[in-house]
């Protein structure tokens, strides 16, 4: 019929934080495509099902997505907005990602119980990541960290009820739900470098369908840290179970890349975590710099660097 606009759905994880980025496309898409009318299709993942164990030891980051690419598949969504970060390494072709959104703050930040101007020392550091707990340890050392699993909301509420000292969350989840205010401290990227992707929203698609109405949405900059920072994690096989980090800069057409490796041994990587105690002289930080044209080759090659670099040792 003519006149009849295009109708595109959206996925997305139905946590608050979830939601709150998917609209930033839904309104862009209202905003600037008056030919198509867009909506939020909600789903729990399985990663948000099971909140008792990290997400290493369940089966990874896949979990957060293997209901909204079947969703796309299927073609009940044209769309599906995650956090770049919770994203696999490998990607069905069928499905790509389309583009990246412009990067909120990527840094780790400190999260204190309402009140408190210093994390309460008997009470651990809650945290569901295995990148940050490691770095974690190099900063308190000799602190008890804990796991916490959920979403932003359900976490602060458990630290405010005492269940814990402190809580290590991402600046770009806080900024976008509007929870600045909670931030104690901001973590230098010296201090503790972020996960790959980290601020970084990820759109993804059907191989067969035309969304050039999106270009607009889509950052370059952001793209191209996005390219360097996955391929560095990717080149080691990481995103599961070895907690690598990375943070790309993009600096005119030039990319810096800083990089974290983890060389877990054998026995390590069966626990799935590294022993007590035993973590830092296992890790292993460099920084490459080229063209940003280049930027997956760049991480492909500070990987190499780094993986050298711990066989050295």
């Amino acid at each position: 019929m003519r006149g009849e606009k295009r109708k595109i759905v959206i996925g997305s994880r139905e946590s608050v934080l979830a939601v709150t980025q998917t609209k930033l496309l839904l309104e862009y898409i209202r905003e600037n495509c008056p030919e198509i009318t867009a909506e939020i299709l909600t789903m729990k993942t399985t990663g948000d099902r099971i909140l008792g164990k990290r997400l290493e030891d369940i089966g990874g980051k896949g979990l957060f997505v293997k209901e909204l690419d079947s969703a796309l598949r299927e073609g009940r969504t044209q769309l599906s907005v995650h956090s770049l970060k919770d994203m696999p390494m490998e990607m069905d072709e069928a499905i790509p990602i389309l583009g990246f959104s412009r990067r909120e703050d990527p840094r780790d930040v400190l999260v204190l119980p309402e009140g408190r101007g210093e994390p309460d020392p008997e009470l651990p550091i809650g945290t569901s990541s295995l990148r940050r707990e490691l770095q974690l340890r190099k900063l308190y050392p000799g602190r008890k960290v804990e796991m916490i699993r959920g979403n932003v909301p359900g976490r602060l509420k458990r630290l405010d009820n005492g269940e814990y000292g402190a809580l290590v969350l991402a600046a770009a989840g806080l900024k976008r739900l509007g929870l600045s205010g909670r931030i104690s401290r901001y973590f230098s990227y010296g201090e503790m470098l972020p996960a790959a992707g980290q601020g970084i929203l990820a759109v993804q698609g059907r191989r067969d369908v035309d969304y050039r109405f999106l270009e607009g949405f889509f950052d370059k900059e952001a793209r191209d840290a996005a390219l360097a920072e996955r391929a560095f994690v990717r080149a080691l096989g990481g995103g599961c179970s070895s907690p690598t980090a990375a943070y790309a800069v993009c600096e005119g057409e030039k990319l810096a890349l800083t990089g974290l490796y983890v060389n877990w041994n054998e026995e390590t990587e069966s626990l799935g975590r590294k022993p007590e105690g035993a973590d830092t002289e296992y890790c292993c930080t460099g920084e490459i710099r080229g063209d940003r044209r280049e930027a997956e080759n760049l991480g492909r090659e500070l990987a190499e660097r780094l993986r050298g670099k711990a066989a050295e040792r």
